[in-house]
């Protein structure tokens, strides 16, 4: 019994621990947005913090790709923080990729904010063009103690949709 309590306690430290880290990741809206971009990338072959992933978002969050197909369809598909592990975890293990930050429009109101954040992807740190920039959208909320992720809804650029200048730094 006094072992099994040891156990619990240690566990119990390490949880607390790792909630006193995290809780850094959210205690602003730049640390939530900065944290969701280098979550989300590594070299290949190493394995995300799904688990700091998951703290950023709110229970009920979800992630949105659109994507316009060749016949000039556009859809969108709607994804929890979970599904998106399960869908792009693999992927992004086996290939390396690094997201980064090329520009940003915040507009707030009250405990609400929304975040138009352009974007370049990489497959390594070292690569010096992008396979990819495009626009995240990315809506927060604060509830008085930390910032949650509600949404991040996003397409990629293409020939026919240029990232207009006004968001790039």
């Amino acid at each position: 019994m006094k072992k099994l309590l040891i156990l619990i306690i240690l566990f119990s430290i390490q949880a607390y621990s790792q909630n006193n880290n995290y809780i850094k990741s959210v205690e602003s809206i730049d640390s939530t947005i900065e944290t969701l971009y280098s979550v989300i990338s590594g070299d290949k072959g190493v394995e995300r913090d799904w688990n700091l992933f998951k703290y950023l978002f709110h229970k009920d969050a979800k992630l949105i790709p659109s994507k316009t197909n060749e016949q000039g369809k556009t859809g969108a598909r709607f994804m929890s923080p979970d599904e998106y592990i399960e869908t792009s975890g693999k992927w992004l293990f086996e290939n390396g990729f690094h997201e980064n930050e090329i520009g940003r429009t915040t507009e707030r109101f009250g405990n609400i904010v929304h975040v138009f954040s352009s974007y370049q992807s990489f497959r390594t740190k070292t690569d010096t063009k992008p396979f990819a920039r495009g626009i995240n959208s990315i809506q927060l909320l604060y509830d008085g103690n930390r910032w949650w992720i509600l949404n991040v809804y996003w397409i990629a650029e293409s020939n026919k949709n240029i990232i207009p200048k006004k968001y790039i730094f």
